[in-house]
């Protein structure tokens, strides 16, 4: 998609041309990075407000190109796309950075509202503390559930419960296999041969006692299969993984871009969350057992790295995820302030009150408590569970973590109910709020998502 597309589709257009808080943006990291001196700043900034036939003739100073993509590479999404807009050279920089994928991935917030309209999106950024509005392909975002985001895109599950993967940002989208190809469901044809219900088994690879199927209406499935799901790039073949952690009792399918149906992973049961590295497919358990599952071969193959017995109190859920350095942390979200069998009047209610966080010790499948993240900063919930470091992202609070509402039970099944989401401070589990809950609506439930404009390769055999 072309930046025009881009521009228009987040609002930015009219942001583009107001040049001069860009300007000083750049120069600030340009003074940081080659050391121009004040003047020749001034020079450079009076000769960028040139018109643009100007600029086309190369009457202008400008900056060389690989100064100007160092200095794209640090901003953030919206001030990187403004960028974009100033002039060609800058617009040159721009495509390189796009196509290479070598720009700042800052995560934002994406979020639907009722005033947005049922075809568009709002991404709100931590920096500027502000909205941009997306208009998205069919179907309508505020008809689907947001059930994860990875690498820029997300998983979304439409009315008749099947899965798309969705660019927001260059409005690529890529159809899963079909919810029928999974091992649990059937589909049920009508007299006219027309798909009208599916047929829900709780098989599982563990499965004691037998329990009879259950049927849905092609919209109500979703309310009760899908869970959580992840984009991994897999650079063993240069596709891309599709992780589905789905009902029941929470097992692991998992399809590439090109497949027509999905592999069932029949091991092991009551997955949270997963993650993908050195080829191998990480996924942590709500009991605490982590396995890691080699997806390379004919026959997948399964190793327990870690299996202990969570014996806490309060409810809780579970997340994996590497930190800058490469260590792998486990985390558990702990939900002490709930109620889940309400009085007549009142409403289902479940508030997070803290994480306890572990380090994977390398050398014998140990876990150690740490207390502090130190510099670190956490983003959790539906997306793919991140750790960064905030002295490469400066607008980020330093050992906080960043959470969205990922319950099952809200998700999906409680439209309606508030969203448990905000930032909370590690030292002393002090909450505040991360937007007003005014904003957006409750259904489908905000998400983050780290934006990225490079468009899905499918030469490798996707459909």
């Amino acid at each position: 998609m072309e930046l025009s597309c881009v521009a228009s589709m987040m609002s930015l257009g009219s942001l583009a041309i107001q040049r001069t808080s860009l300007c000083s943006l750049v120069f600030r990291v340009l003074q940081r990075l080659v050391g121009f001196t004040s003047g020749s700043l001034n020079k450079f900034c009076k000769d960028v407000h040139q018109p643009l036939s100007e600029t086309i003739m190369g009457t202008s100073q400008e900056l060389p190109q690989d100064v100007l993509m160092g200095i794209f590479a640090t901003l953030e999404m919206p001030d990187f796309i403004r960028a974009g807009a100033v002039c060609l050279s800058w617009h040159s920089a721009y495509v390189s950075l796009r196509s290479l994928g070598q720009y700042k991935l800052w995560p934002c917030l994406l979020y639907t509202c009722e005033s947005a309209g049922d075809s568009s999106a709002c991404l709100y950024s931590l920096t500027e503390r502000r909205s941009y509005k997306l208009t998205l392909p069919e179907p309508p975002i505020r008809s689907r559930c947001l059930i994860g985001s990875s690498h820029g895109w997300l998983v979304t599950v439409d009315e008749r419960s099947e899965m798309h993967l969705l660019n927001p940002f260059t409005c690529q989208q890529i159809a899963l296999p079909s919810v029928t190809t999974l091992e649990q469901v059937k589909p049920i044809f009508d007299e006219y041969g027309v798909l009208h219900k599916y047929e829900l088994s709780w098989l599982t690879g563990r499965t004691i006692h037998y329990s009879p199927p259950l049927i849905f209406a092609l919209d109500k499935l979703r309310d009760e299969f899908h869970y959580k799901a992840f984009v991994f790039p897999d650079t063993s073949t240069g596709s891309y993984i599709v992780v589905l952690i789905h009902n029941p009792v929470r097992q692991i399918s998992f399809a590439r871009l090109g497949d027509d149906k999905w592999t069932w992973l029949p091991h092991h049961y009551l997955y949270c969350d997963c993650i993908y590295k050195d080829g191998l497919l990480y996924a942590v358990s709500i009991t605490g057992d982590l396995h890691t599952f080699d997806l390379s071969g004919p026959t997948v193959t399964m190793n327990t790295i870690i299996s202990i017995h969570r014996d806490d109190d309060c409810c809780e859920y579970a997340y994996i995820v590497q930190s800058p350095s490469g260590d792998l942390l486990l985390i558990w979200r702990l939900f002490e302030d709930f109620k889940l069998e309400p009085d007549p009047g009142e409403t289902v209610f479940w508030n997070t009150t803290k994480f306890r966080i572990y380090e994977v010790e390398a050398a014998g499948g140990k876990l150690k408590e740490i207390n502090c993240l130190r510099d670190h900063v956490l983003f959790l919930g539906h997306n793919e569970s991140l750790c960064l470091s905030a002295e490469e992202y400066p607008s980020l609070k330093a050992n906080h973590v960043y959470f969205t509402d990922d319950n099952m039970l809200w998700t999906l099944g409680l439209k309606n109910n508030h969203r448990d989401m905000g930032i909370l401070n590690l030292d002393d589990n002090s909450k505040e709020e991360l937007v007003s809950s005014q904003l957006f609506s409750k259904f489908p439930a905000p998400i983050w998502i780290t934006p990225d404009l490079k468009n899905m390769n499918l030469d490798s055999g996707a459909a």
